[in-house]
């Protein structure tokens, strides 16, 4: 399975007045795993989308877990969960690893993109695409 590690810290920005994490940043921290994956396997979505198709998202999930607060150190771990010609799923685990060593799970996730034209209809993954999402 492909998967990617990124690490995050939560900007002052990204609280609220009680200095948790917002809900709605947690979409944006997939996001930036699900780049940073994409980068790492030679494919960034630049040149996804230079090559002529968009990977939409259809499906947003999230399960909160855990406060995720100011200035925490999260890890994202960012993996391809299902690839298809036309559609695709990732999975996310946020965790924090605590003083005493131990790693709490503040949320997990899952996207699934479905590959369209620049017309948006619906399109298949190059074959060369496909191989690379599955390691």
């Amino acid at each position: 399975m492909t998967e990617h590690t990124t690490t995050l810290h939560v900007r002052y920005a990204e609280t609220d007045a009680m200095g948790v994490a917002h809900h709605a940043n947690y979409p944006v921290w997939f996001e930036v795993g699900r780049t940073d994956l994409m980068r790492a396997l030679g494919l960034p979505y630049t040149e996804v989308e230079a090559r002529g198709f968009y990977l939409m998202l259809s499906d947003l999930g999230v399960q909160y877990r855990r406060a995720a607060r100011y200035d925490d150190a999260l890890t994202l771990r960012t993996r391809v969960e299902e690839v298809r010609s036309r559609r695709l799923i990732f999975a996310y685990d946020l965790t924090r690893t605590e003083a005493d060593g131990s790693v709490t799970l503040i949320a997990a996730g899952r996207t699934v993109h479905t590959p369209t034209d620049k017309q948006y209809r619906v399109a298949s993954i190059p074959e060369d695409v496909l191989a690379l999402l599955r390691g």
